[in-house]
């Protein structure tokens, strides 16, 4: 399972060396939520961010944009460096249209789901669907509670047919004691907040995290 901490969860003053001990982590890239204030109520992390610290490593940058409408800012985020981006099926009218102005820009496209929301037939976006991100919190929530049957949505819907090759992930109260359901269940990757950063631990945390989604 590929592993993705989340910034939003880190200490923010002093990104670099935080970045550094993630890349000596290993971890597979770093991921960022870019938020509204409107589709959620809270804004944590901005594009700026992404463009400083992105000649700082290597690592690919997973930006996942919890915002209404954000097929406008899609093209910023890929200049300032965002390999991949995740969009929201319920803030996007035309998901395929969005997905494809990705894919075109020379990202990998993603859509996420709320936990509430059902997961439709995804076949017919597949030409510019690389990975699924699926939200096991509210995402509303200061202090989210993780929703361990959200997690069954991975195995429910990765089998669909025509969505070969499409990875899924799984985002929201992440941690050593749960990875390993996410694992079984189907998902390939983890975006992981507080349990990367959890008592200045950057090292022993990652090995933690790894070996519990390896088990």
């Amino acid at each position: 399972m590929r592993l993705y901490p989340s910034l939003a969860a880190a200490p923010l003053t002093n990104l670099e060396e935080t970045v550094r001990q993630l890349e000596l982590a290993e971890v597979d890239g770093l991921h960022f939520d870019i938020e509204d204030g409107s589709f959620v109520p809270v804004m944590t992390l901005g594009t700026k961010l992404i463009a400083d610290l992105r000649p700082l490593t290597r690592l690919p940058f997973d930006v996942h944009l919890m915002m209404v409408d954000p097929e406008w800012i899609v093209p910023e985020l890929v200049r300032a460096g965002a390999d991949r981006l995740s969009v929201h099926f319920e803030a996007c009218p035309y998901p395929r249209r969005v997905l494809r102005a990705i894919h075109d820009l020379g990202a990998q496209p993603g859509l996420a789901f709320n936990p509430a929301t059902p997961i439709p037939d995804l076949a017919y976006l597949r030409p510019y669907l690389s990975f699924v991100l699926i939200l096991t919190t509210e995402p509303e929530l200061p202090d989210p509670v993780h929703l361990p049957d959200v997690v069954d949505r991975v195995r429910q819907n990765k089998r669909r047919p025509g969505l070969e090759g499409v990875e899924w992930v799984v985002d929201g109260g992440r941690s050593a004691s749960n990875l390993r359901e996410a694992a079984r269940a189907g998902a390939d990757a983890a975006v992981v907040g507080r349990a990367f950063f959890r008592d200045g631990d950057i090292q022993g945390n990652a090995a933690r995290l790894r070996a519990a989604s390896q088990s």
